[in-house]
């Protein structure tokens, strides 16, 4: 026996089954308890995700030298539309001097209260130092600053805005977000592994095995991040999603071999150890190649999208171990029994053979070509809604589902007072150049109330306020005008920054990202399907259909995003988002079916090949689409619409994918091409079988 063959029948020993369980066991108890602190780790601010070269970073890093940088700024908002009374005017000053007291305020910059020009609005500005818990902190500190607020107000209506008061929102959005995400995916993978098996029990192992992995990959990336790695709230979510979906698709088709073998092998050690040896190449190339595409991210200029890739390939990885080891122990612990009540008996033939996606098989070989040209018109009509997507970012209200208090707030504020109150632009340069600075910063137009310049660490240092939403386009075009002001300064080395500055140097860098990481993803993936398949059509024409597959896609996304949810658009970062998904978890039933294909194809030929491979894994690779489309929809549970347009969209062309791209298009183009998808390996040298021959006269017959 060979060491490979030793080391694939581990999992499935009688004898080391039970130690690869005790493994397992001693891995969860470890990381059980590090994967519930990965919450307190996460850094959620927007200057967190910044890279290092960035405009507003360095500003950062100067301020830091005299002032801390876990200072948010909370906008407290008061109004009645029919004028404020003097009673009014006197709670605010007295909620003024009692927001003093409150912990963490800094009394010093405390502003206000400031009485609008049309005397039916008064704002508080206070600066609240959240100290070491940052960004998780804003909710308790915006909740302290609200009581106060709302105490004896007598009809007075009152907000909690500003960057305190959308952190605090955040925050509430994504709290609870493990529970609810695990849950709707517990949900969702249960029901769906219940239809699938048809068995009460079955399901059961590949979601322990999930749940394993989850639990440790949760344990590792905490660990990472006390050590550097960037997490934040939404790459936890997709984590859950991606450990689920991806562990239970690798069950899947672990399983269905298994259950494969189980009919030609009366012991089921040895039905297992084939499965092993023969999904196992396929389930472990696919998800290498996941982990690849992931970890293309890392060349991100964006730090959130940087650290994503690792997050997520981490994820990956563990289920891919899970599922390779843990999941074949407890199957062979448990026997055939777990199949109840459909128990694939040694002998009985494989229901695979004459099954729905057989006979979709034969009658997409009696005319190929038209299938696959009329298919791909299709999708190409689907791809015409890209003209529709809105992918410039969205807007501190378009970012929730919902109208928090500080986006309800900013609206009383926009309406009463300069709309980037609270939110000041930073200017910092050389001190002997201050006053030209001020002066450039004060003639630009869309800025107003410039205070300053100061003297901060040896820099001059000037606020002003944008008289523009701190969060719309016409604020970005004024902070570029303010950056060429002040840059025209000789000498003064001059850096702009502020809120709106981050979230402008953030949507940059996003969009960088994705004119640079997508065609790297492209051309890595052609690489490892050219390595996999030792051919070179059949890469390029998977990655074709998979990239026609990507724009109907987001295609239908835009359609259904402006005309039935009415979202406002969607994030830079969501286009590359979708297409490192899409593309990565695309060709991964991609090569599920193209290696059973080429499998088959060196005993009967590549016609007849391409049908027996559908027929034998378009089951399974539709139910696995299906998990993963419900993991991915669970994200749509949520009240942040940049991870509900995510789930969607990535559920949607998952479904479109397996169901129609890898089942019908691939299919056709497999059957039209025949040996020459094998171009330039053996297998389109070969001649053609009389099985070959015979296909497609076989296929009309029936």
């Amino acid at each position: 026996m060979s060491k490979a063959s030793a080391i694939i029948r581990i999992p499935g020993g009688r004898r080391t089954k039970w130690a690869v369980l005790v493994f397992w066991l001693v891995i969860v108890v470890v990381t059980g308890p590090l994967g519930g602190k990965l919450t307190g780790a996460e850094k959620n601010d927007a200057s967190a995700w910044l890279p290092a070269k960035a405009e507003s970073t360095k500003v950062l890093d100067v301020q830091s030298r005299f002032q801390s940088p876990n200072i948010f700024t909370a906008v407290v908002v008061y109004d009645r539309p029919s004028g404020l009374t003097s009673a009014d005017k006197a709670k605010a000053a007295a909620d003024a001097r009692r927001f003093a007291g409150v912990a963490g305020v800094v009394r010093s910059q405390l502003t206000g209260p400031v009485l609008a020009t049309d005397g039916k609005a008064v704002e508080t500005i206070v600066p609240v130092n959240l100290g070491l818990e940052g960004w998780n902190g804003a909710a308790a500190a915006a909740t302290a600053l609200r009581t106060i607020a709302q105490a004896n107000a007598n009809g007075l209506t009152s907000h909690i805005a500003g960057p305190l008061g959308n952190a605090a929102d955040s925050a509430n959005a994504f709290k609870g977000i493990d529970g609810i995400l695990l849950y709707a995916t517990l949900a969702v993978v249960i029901v769906l592994l219940l239809i699938t098996y048809r068995s009460p029990v079955l399901w059961l192992l590949p979601v322990i095995s999930a749940g394993v992995a989850l639990t440790t990959a949760q344990g590792l990336i905490y660990l990472l991040a006390k050590h550097g790695l960037t997490v934040n709230a939404q790459s936890a979510g997709i984590l859950l999603v991606l450990v689920f979906g991806a562990g239970t698709d690798y069950a899947l088709l672990l399983t269905a071999r298994y259950r494969e073998e189980l009919r030609r092998h009366q012991d089921r050690h040895e039905a297992m150890a084939v499965a092993l040896r023969r999904a196992g190449p396929a389930v472990i190339a696919s998800a290498g190649t996941v982990i690849v595409s992931l970890l293309t991210l890392t060349i991100a200029e964006l730090n959130s999208t940087k650290s994503l890739g690792p997050v997520l390939a981490i994820g990956v990885v563990v289920a891919l171990l899970a599922m390779m080891t843990l999941l074949p122990a407890l199957l062979v612990i448990f026997g055939r029994w777990l199949f109840w009540p459909v128990k694939p008996a040694y002998g009985t033939e494989e229901p695979t053979t004459k099954g729905f996606w057989a006979r979709v098989g034969r009658r997409i070989a009696v005319r190929p070509r038209m299938v696959w040209v009329i298919t791909a018109v299709i999708l190409g009509a689907m791809a015409v809604g890209l003209t529709g997507l809105k992918a410039g970012g969205l807007t501190t209200a378009q970012g929730f589902r919902h109208t928090p208090d500080s986006v309800a707030g900013q609206t009383v504020i926009d309406r009463h007072f300069p709309a980037g109150a609270g939110q000041p632009v930073i200017v910092i340069g050389n001190e002997p150049q201050a006053a030209r600075l001020a002066s450039a910063v004060k003639g630009t137009p869309g800025m107003t109330g410039v205070i300053g310049p100061f003297s901060r660490a040896g820099h001059a240092y000037l606020q002003g306020t944008l008289t523009s939403a701190p969060d719309s386009q016409a604020a970005y075009n004024t902070i570029d005008r303010v950056r060429a002001a002040v840059h025209a300064v000789p000498g003064a080395d001059a850096l702009v920054g502020g809120n709106t500055a981050i979230n402008l140097d953030v949507e940059r860098a996003s969009a960088h990202d994705r004119t640079v990481i997508i065609p790297v993803i492209l051309v890595v993936v052609f690489l490892i399907l050219g390595l996999l398949l030792r051919a070179l059509i059949a890469p390029i024409m998977l990655i074709a259909t998979v990239i026609l597959s990507f724009a109907a896609t987001l295609g239908v996304s835009a359609l259904i995003f402006n005309n039935v949810f009415n979202f406002g658009g969607a994030d830079t970062s969501f286009p590359l988002f979708v297409f490192v998904f899409l593309v990565a978890l695309g060709i991964d039933y991609n090569i599920f079916l193209m290696t059973r294909v080429r499998e088959e194809a060196g005993k009967h030929g590549p016609r007849q090949g391409a049908l027996t491979g559908l027929s034998a894994t378009g089951g399974v690779i539709t139910s696995a689409g299906a998990v993963l489309a419900g993991t991915f929809a669970a994200l749509a549970t949520l009240p942040v619409t940049f991870l509900a347009e995510l789930g969607f969209a990535v559920a949607f062309g998952v479904l479109l994918d397996t169901i129609v791209v890898r089942s019908v298009l691939v299919t056709a183009l497999n059957l039209d091409l025949g040996r020459w998808v094998w171009w330039p390996g053996k297998l389109a040298r070969e001649p053609a079988t009389e099985a070959d021959i015979t296909v497609e006269p076989a296929a009309i017959a029936r």
